[in-house]
């Protein structure tokens, strides 16, 4: 098997809570459960009893949250979150409840990830829409005539839980991301700001010149090289409301979902899971391992 360099690691990200905006880093260590400490907590909605995020709850993305004490692989430290009036709350907060709830407009509890063998707690609540398509159509916020995501694409489990069992993310462990891309969408839409914190990957890598266009789409079912790090690429990031949203000083901006239904087939990015583990750092170089 040879590798062939097709960019390098220009930016690193966790989120140590669901759906709010999170940490810049200049190294992580990946593991089975990607970068250590992402998705750490979440919310729940207690009136539709499951754990929920921004395309449910949109302000989420005006807050920003970040571990008080370093993150170690397998754990999860309290955090610290910013709000959008700049206020700042601990997750140790006896009435941190009730500040999100009241932030919200709803009733919410703030959960630290649980072991995955407390099913219920990733169990699928009361959703708000009886019809299953409206509902999907919704949640992907899908205009009446767009495509519906191919949910056959995603884990079984998805069906009946919020996340995989034992973690918070949407599907899987990473989310990568080119500059590629984001240049190939930008000159399709110019009128949008495609900013890496519109998408919240984990990884952005800065593709090789020859590298044009939606080139993580290539990548599906191969494997990617950084350092001492392999990771499988999955499947594409189907893309939804969240990234019209404003957050980061970024406006909300519908455009950006709609540019890619209509011209990137509903992905942008790339998710991915840990072959093996490690370290990676800015800069390290990134390779795909061809047979």
């Amino acid at each position: 098997m040879t590798t062939r360099t097709i960019g390098e690691v220009v930016g690193l990200w966790r989120y140590p809570v669901k759906s709010m905006q999170g940490e810049t880093l200049a190294s992580a260590v990946l593991g089975r459960d990607g970068v250590a400490g992402d998705r750490g907590w979440a919310l729940r909605d207690e009136k539709a009893g499951e754990i929920r995020g921004a395309k449910k709850m949109p302000l989420l993305m005006r807050c920003s949250a970040s571990y008080s004490s370093a993150s170690e692989e397998g754990s999860i430290g309290p955090v610290r979150m910013t709000l959008p009036d700049g206020s700042s709350l601990d997750s140790g907060d006896p009435d941190a409840n009730a500040v999100l709830s009241r932030l919200l407009g709803r009733e919410v509890t703030l959960w630290p990830r649980q072991p995955a063998d407390n099913v219920d707690h990733y169990r699928r609540g009361t959703p708000d829409n009886e019809d299953f398509e409206e509902e999907i159509r919704q949640m992907f916020s899908r205009l009446p005539g767009e495509p519906l995501p191919d949910l056959s694409v995603f884990p079984e489990e998805l069906m009946e839980h919020t996340s995989p069992l034992g973690t918070y993310f949407d599907a899987f462990p990473l989310h990568l991301l080119t500059t590629a891309s984001l240049a190939h969408m930008a000159d399709l839409n110019p009128e949008a700001a495609w900013e890496p914190a519109r998408f919240r990957p984990n990884l952005l890598i800065r593709t090789v010149g020859e590298l044009q266009g939606l080139v993580e789409a290539g990548w599906q079912g191969a494997r990617l090289k950084i350092g001492e790090v392999e990771l499988d690429s999955l499947m594409p990031t189907v893309r939804c409301g969240m990234t019209t949203r404003a957050t980061a000083g970024l406006p909300d901006d519908p455009s950006v979902l709609r540019s890619i239904v209509g011209d990137a087939g509903q992905d942008l990015g790339s998710y991915a899971g840990v072959a093996r583990a490690g370290q990676v750092e800015l800069g390290d170089p990134v390779e795909l391992l061809v047979d």
